[in-house]
């Protein structure tokens, strides 16, 4: 499992499909999110502006497993 460290709160599902290079863009993360099925903590999400916290984990079939890790001060 990869972990993505974010410097904020909490990054969206949208940024965080940029992130891991899923899309090449932003305005992908719409179609991305309906062509493919991405789960958030073991279930199905497909809302790209879902806030994401540290210890949550993503699972993008064929991409990878990640979780989300608050940087330290």
């Amino acid at each position: 499992m990869e972990e993505i460290v974010i410097h904020d709160e909490f990054v969206t599902l949208g940024q965080l499909l940029k992130m891991t290079d899923a899309i090449s863009s932003g305005g992908m993360a719409k179609w991305f999110l309906q062509e493919h099925i991405v789960y958030v903590n073991g279930e199905e999400e497909n809302r790209r502006g879902k806030k994401l916290y540290p210890d949550d984990v993503i699972n993008i079939p064929q991409i990878g497993r990640f979780k989300i890790v608050a940087q330290e001060a």
